[in-house]
């Protein structure tokens, strides 16, 4: 792991979901750029001394160096945004699978660079988008592709946030403050951090690209650099259009993601702050809601449960479940095989996608709104 020192908290998750199946190991890592809070974070987690490495440049050296029974197979980036791509191209380079926090960095030409990386070095690459490892969202993205919901015409997908509705204690110097850093975040605040799983998960669910948008940002509190909230509407590929709202300055909510897909013949509805439930609103008749471990889930989402009904998966399974497929891969190849062709997680080609819109967002926003096409990445 790089990154995920004693006092952070994304990196507590990743090591969590992580070790939920059983499949992968914490034995190294640089926990921070200051060296005795690494060492003290390695001690934390019981590792051997000799495997908690002051720099990356020195860990993906000494480790490629170790012999194939010895040697790490895997580094998860946990970081803040601009690191994300010199990470990920020193231990690609050094012949390790990765998975990468998002955003995947700070342009789109820099993500582009990293896949051509990628692509070159035959390794496995995933980016947590975690929200799209819940089993009820997988099962609204079986729904939509079983034609349930017939043709699409409507996306609502929104994700507002409190807890920068006002200027953070010490925000000057807090442990957040790199959100709202250009130098270390990137040109983007607000919308590269939330908007853009709001994005993928409109996306995974529904397989639509976009085609053009118009983007307004703000900056409501005063005194920051990047924006805090984020409105854009969105032209899709193939005629439905999309709502799209990200926003940390909504006071008083804590996490609440919540998407709408409509079609001709039903819609759905998600919320991350209730996972287990799934609804379906047909257009006439009663509302259907699912829920995890039962045997009416379609088949391609059973295996994503942990539990049988009535034990809620949560936010760390959802991240288990990238981890368990990204697993699944590199046994494969470990192997001899190539990965199961159903594998199922955020790879480099979802952040691409994510720069690419996080980039259009930024030029329609700068131009006052105006309607811009998204780049073509494919």
């Amino acid at each position: 792991m790089i990154g995920g020192s004693r006092d952070a908290f994304i990196g507590a998750i990743h090591r969590m979901a992580m070790r939920l199946d059983d499949q992968i190991e914490l034995v190294a890592g640089v926990f921070s750029r200051d060296s005795e809070k690494s060492r003290a974070t390695g001690e934390d987690l019981f590792l051997d001394r000799r495997r908690v490495y002051d720099d990356y440049e020195t860990m993906a050296a000494v480790e490629a160096a170790r012999p194939p029974e010895e040697r790490i197979d895997l580094v998860t980036i946990t970081t803040p945004n601009a690191s994300h791509v010199p990470i990920a191209k020193a231990f690609l380079g050094a012949g390790f699978h990765v998975v990468c926090e998002k955003p995947l960095g700070v342009s789109l030409t820099e993500a582009l660079e990293l896949r051509e990386v990628v692509r070159a070095s035959g390794r496995i690459f995933a980016l947590t988008h975690n929200y799209t490892g819940y089993g009820m969202v997988k099962e609204a993205r079986e729904l939509v592709r079983s034609g349930l919901l017939g043709a699409l015409r409507k996306v609502v997908v929104e994700y507002p946030q409190g807890w920068m509705s006002k200027p953070l204690p010490n925000e000057a110097t807090s442990n957040r403050s790199w959100r709202m850093d250009p130098e270390i975040n990137g040109p983007s605040g607000c919308l590269a951090d939330i908007g853009t799983h709001a994005e993928n998960l409109a996306r995974y669910i529904t397989g639509l690209r976009i085609k053009a948008l118009c983007a307004e940002f703000t900056t409501f509190v005063p005194g920051r650099l990047l924006e805090d909230d984020a409105t854009l509407l969105l032209r899709y590929h193939g005629g439905a259009k999309g709502i799209l709202s990200a926003s940390q300055i909504s006071i008083g909510e804590e996490n609440r993601l919540r998407i709408c897909v409509y079609g001709t013949e039903a819609g759905l509805e998600w919320r991350q702050e209730q996972p287990n439930e799934l609804m379906i609103k047909p257009a006439a008749g009663p509302r259907e809601i699912r829920r995890p471990g039962n045997d009416y889930l379609s088949s391609a989402v059973r295996r994503f449960g942990r539990l049988p009904a009535g034990h809620p998966d949560g936010f760390i399974e959802a991240f288990g479940n990238i981890y368990r497929e990204v697993a699944r891969a590199i046994a494969a190849l470990l192997g001899g095989a190539p990965p199961p062709v159903d594998c199922d997680f955020p790879t480099i080609d979802d952040g691409v996608e994510g720069m690419a819109f996080v980039e259009c967002a930024l030029q329609s926003a700068r131009a006052g709104g105006l309607w811009r096409s998204m780049p073509e990445v494919r």
